[in-house]
């Protein structure tokens, strides 16, 4: 089958290796499909060139994969109206994190034919075997689609335990050059970039977050050293962006997998996402031996009854010594704070403030951001039954406008003091960091000026 996947325009000067449906063009290209990508995201063509390319060009089957989002919501809507608009429309499936908590309220609102629910590989090879045998759909696990008005839902499909099995990404269909540019922490302008998955899942159970799926899978080492060798030779790839939720998933897992760096003496720098109960002191110096220089940490927040509402499953006493551990064996933190979970206060926001100052080494502006409950969270559930929120329309249509805005107010405060308390926070945060980089300028300037420093490319890329 001739299938288009579709990489929507996310209206940002960074772009991210859309590594989901990268997978799934792997797959289907290895199982004998003709697949063509659309990278809007790229190019930032406009809805009507899509509409064009479907009328003067057939496909079976286009793809869209979403992130539940305000922006990426709205851009979905505009896409599957060019998609319906075509002539020769194809079978057109939806999927990702946005769909899959709530498939038949994406199905009617962008009148796709199928969303694949969870991790996509093997129910959309299946979903693909159904409609070229033209089988009814109800025989492919994973998946939702609505028939006569009424959706319905098939049961859910198993996970795959073994992930080394899932090829690696389809590079050679995107536009690597452009990607390669993506800037991370700690990296320098010579670095080529390029974001690898270490595993899929997380095993914590946060308030706020939702879970495609349970649990975690690690990849082995070897296949995780094996993806970085060849992005090496094809792409001359130097910093290496691990994506996934939760590289440190455990202390023996992070040492095994430093260990096994350093064992390829491949050359690269690399970042990820870490738990601060597991960053001790030696698993630390052993990740910087290994080419780790920025760890992002999910925080959320410095108070600790809001920590045991929320289940981070740390402690303030963790988080602290996991902060200062991370910067003793030099690398740089990275600071998650959301503010607004159930019971929070002004005063909690305000040991987030004193907590970012105190540790801050200005690798990156730190701020703080409002709580989301996003479709399918324990968060999102309880503000339904709250009554702060009627449902998954009344989210994405009227209370998500934009993430750095408050969309439903779990606090005493009203929403005007919600959001003042949130400015002045920021404020802060802000004028701290200009600061830094007004010094740094300062200094650039004097070693450039007295001590004729020749790597000096301008302030600007400074």
């Amino acid at each position: 089958m001739k299938i288009l996947l579709v990489v929507y325009d996310n209206n940002s000067y960074i772009s991210y290796f859309p590594m989901g449906l990268a997978y799934i063009a792997s797959v289907c290209r290895n199982a004998g499909h003709e697949v063509k990508i659309y990278n809007q995201d790229v190019y930032h063509w406009p809805e009507e060139r899509l509409t064009d390319l479907l009328n003067r060009e057939f496909f079976d089957v286009i793809g869209v994969g979403v992130i539940g989002g305000y922006y990426q919501y709205r851009k979905l809507l505009k896409i599957s109206e060019a998609i319906n608009k075509a002539d020769s429309r194809p079978f057109y499936i939806i999927g990702g994190h946005g769909p899959s908590p709530e498939p038949e309220y994406f199905l009617r609102k962008t009148g796709a034919d199928a969303a694949v629910i969870g991790e996509g590989e093997d129910t959309v090879l299946d979903l693909l075997r159904a409609l070229e045998d033209k089988k009814d759909l109800s025989c492919v696990d994973g998946i939702a689609f609505i028939r006569d008005g009424v959706c319905t839902q098939t049961p859910h499909r198993a996970l795959n335990q073994n992930i080394d099995d899932i090829p690696f990404p389809a590079w050679d269909l995107f536009p690597m050059e452009h990607y390669v540019l993506l800037r991370e922490p700690n990296i320098k302008n010579s670095d080529r970039c390029m974001i690898v998955l270490s595993g899929r899942g997380c095993t914590f159970r946060c308030n706020f977050c939702y879970r495609m799926s349970d649990g975690y899978r690690a990849r082995s080492s070897d296949s995780i050293i094996e993806e970085i060798r060849k992005l090496q030779q094809d792409y001359h790839i130097t910093y290496v962006d691990f994506q996934d939720e939760l590289l440190m998933s455990s202390v023996e897992k992070t040492v095994e997998l430093c260990e096994a760096f350093i064992r390829s003496k491949l050359k690269f720098k690399w970042w990820c996402s870490g738990r601060l109960n597991y960053a001790k002191a030696d698993v630390l110096k052993l990740m910087k031996e290994a080419g780790c220089v920025f760890i992002n940490y999910g925080i959320e927040s410095l108070d600790e009854k809001a920590l045991r509402t929320m289940k981070k499953g740390l402690t303030v006493k963790q988080i602290t010594e996991g902060i200062e551990n991370t910067l003793a064996a030099g690398i740089s933190p990275g600071f998650n704070i959301i503010f607004g979970n159930i019971g929070e206060t002004a005063e909690s926001l305000r040991l987030g403030v004193d907590f970012l100052l105190r540790y801050d080494d200005h690798a990156q502006l730190r701020t703080i951001r409002p709580v989301t409950p996003y479709p399918g969270s324990p968060l999102y559930h309880y503000a339904i039954e709250k009554g702060l929120l009627k449902d998954c329309e009344d989210f994405y249509e009227n209370k998500h406008l934009n993430s750095d805005l408050l969309t439903v107010n779990f606090t005493d405060l009203t929403d005007y003091e919600f959001h003042d308390e949130l400015f002045k926070a920021n404020k802060i945060l802000i004028e701290h960091y200009g600061k830094s980089q007004v010094e740094k300028n300062i200094e650039n300037a004097r070693k450039l000026y007295y001590e004729k420093d020749t790597t000096f490319r301008g302030f600007r890329q400074s």
